[in-house]
């Protein structure tokens, strides 16, 4: 302190220097620089930090703030300075520079100031002003940006995560959470920040950006911090807040577009495949599945995810797209993820539900239109053709029928086809339409599977629109041709048509198309009727000599009526 100092020189000496060039009246002062941005100007009253260099009017130095390592700090007009100093600082501005001249009488006057300052000097001071405040102020808040939508704001006891750019008044740069690359995190109103920030952070929205000047009584004080922030600072924070959460929150959850209708709501247990893009609250995406080309597949309530998106997926509908907020402590906690999730981010996922099943669901039939005229339907070992669309839940078709020139047959319960299908074109008849949904295990399960026709994914549930075109009822496993009335009583008289006691494969033929001509039986569908005769025949054949004898000819039925027997004895 400029008085301070010179009145505590010793006074006894007193010596004679050449650098009065004349009295003055008056203080002089040149403000040979002025700051193009002026914040505020200095006034009586206020507290004032500034480097100076003292010098007499022929240049010599005298005393300087610079060679102390420490800059000055007072309160104008309560004579902390002398009198020339404290009038030729008034209307000072920060980084202001200003040369002021004072003469004996608001210096140092007759008595001079020890063995520094001769008696009845004028002295020079060269000063420029660091820092101004006053006891009156308050934390200045200029907001800089606002978000378009701000569903929340900063509360007292709230967990903030924000970057900041902190500097002295003068500009002087003590701090950066850019430089670290890494966000301040702070709970606001307790105490874990300067007062001036948990005042100044209140009411501030996420993606806001606000200019704060904090006066030293609400930022470090009188002790200062560190190296980089000195005793009675003026404090600048450019802010911008990132993240905001309590730590008494739940999810939260939006749905931004429903799915109708909603036969079905999903429930611990269930195995869903969904799509999602998952951000912070800032924004800035930091995973999406969309990236992966490939959905994320999982059980639900069950463990195997973040905590909020395991509560946040149960309650909805296939094709519903929903917004899932987490909080930290539902999230990643104050760890975070790797290099992408920071430690205390709150999370935001927009999902949508492709699909989800239970491990006990069944084949769901929707008939959506029935055959006026309908005598038969189809059952196991039926063979029949059939139109079909497959398609994910979605509305994705994965397989058509109508891209071939024929429909689709199959030999029902023979295996060929994914068993929810097999089931689903039970019990149908010919012109009868059926939507049909068929969860995984009944369909490609967790492997999903691939032909030429496309790709299903890994655990998809299934929808077939079907269509019922033809329909050959067939014969139970193992046989060739069944009875569809009692057979002759003497069948072997019945194939030895000329009556000498042998059959051969003509006579056999004959018999049995005229058998199947008449309806009195059937054949084995879907394979040539004559290779299956052939293949009847040799079956009673037993001696291949290309003839049956009555000894030979059994049915199929006695044949395993008596197998029966043989295993029950």
């Amino acid at each position: 302190m400029v008085r301070r100092i010179f009145l505590s020189l010793l006074l006894a000496t007193w010596f004679s220097v050449d650098c009065n060039p004349g009295p003055i009246d008056d203080i002089a002062v040149d403000r040979y620089f002025i700051p193009k941005s002026c914040i505020r100007e200095v006034k009586s009253g206020d507290f004032v930090r500034y480097h100076y260099n003292g010098t007499f009017t022929d240049g010599k130095l005298f005393d300087s703030s610079y060679d102390r390592g420490a800059a000055f700090f007072g309160q104008v007009g309560q004579k902390w300075q002398i009198a020339g100093v404290d009038k030729g600082i008034l209307g000072m501005c920060v980084n202001e520079h200003r040369k002021i001249t004072v003469p004996p009488h608001l210096a140092y006057g007759s008595q001079g100031a020890g063995d520094k300052v001769p008696p009845d000097t004028t002295l020079v001071f060269d000063l420029v002003l660091l820092d101004v405040f006053n006891r009156a102020d308050q934390v200045q808040t200029k907001v800089i940006s606002t978000p378009k939508e701000c569903k929340r704001s900063v509360m007292r006891t709230d967990f903030v995560r924000f970057h900041f750019n902190g500097t002295l008044l003068d500009g002087s740069a003590f701090d950066s959470s850019y430089k670290r690359s890494q966000t301040q995190d702070s709970v606001v109103g307790e105490g874990w920040l300067i007062k001036g920030l948990d005042e100044g952070l209140l009411g501030m929205c996420v993606g806001e950006i606000r200019h704060f000047i904090i006066p030293p009584f609400l930022a470090f004080g009188e002790k200062g911090y560190g190296t980089e922030i000195p005793a009675h600072a003026s404090l600048v924070y450019h802010i911008l807040l990132e993240d905001l959460h309590n730590p008494k929150d739940d999810i939260i959850v939006e749905v931004m577009k429903a799915s109708e209708p909603c036969t079905r709501k999903s429930v611990a247990g269930d195995y869903i495949r969904y799509h999602y893009n998952a951000s912070f609250l800032n924004g800035i995406t930091f995973d999406s599945s969309y990236q992966h080309n490939h959905t994320y597949n999982t059980y639900i309530g069950m463990g195997y995810m973040i905590a909020g998106i395991d509560k946040g997926l149960q309650g909805v509908c296939t094709g519903e797209r929903r917004r899932i907020i987490l909080p930290p402590h539902l999230a990643y906690g104050q760890q975070g993820a790797g290099k992408d999730i920071p430690g205390s981010a709150v999370l935001v996922f927009d999902i949508h539900v492709i699909d989800f099943h239970g491990v006990k669901d069944t084949v769901q039939v929707d008939i959506t239109r029935k055959s006026e005229a309908c005598n038969e339907t189809s059952e196991v070992n039926d063979f029949i053709q059939y139109h079909y669309n497959c398609s994910l839940l979605d509305g994705t078709l994965l397989f058509t029928s109508r891209d071939y020139e024929t429909p689709q047959d199959v030999v029902l319960g023979g295996d060929k086809i994914i068993d929810g299908l097999d089931e689903a074109l039970r019990n149908m008849c010919v012109g009868e339409r059926r939507t049909v949904i068929v969860p995984p295990h009944l369909g490609h399960g967790e492997k999903g599977g691939a032909n030429d026709a496309g790709i299903v994914p890994g655990s998809a549930v299934l929808r077939f629109e079907l269509e019922l075109v033809s329909l050959q009822k067939g014969v139970p496993e193992g046989y060739l041709f069944i009875w569809l009335e009692e057979s002759p009583g003497h069948l072997f008289e019945a194939l030895d048509v000329n009556q000498d006691q042998q059959v051969p494969l003509e006579e056999f033929s004959q018999f049995i198309k005229q058998q199947v001509s008449e309806g009195k039986g059937r054949l084995k569908p879907a394979q040539d009727p004559d290779s299956v005769i052939i293949d009847m025949f040799k079956n009673q054949d037993r001696n291949t000599d290309g003839l049956i004898t009555q000894d030979e000819l059994k049915l199929k039925v006695d044949e395993d009526a008596e197998k029966t027997r043989h295993e029950e004895l």
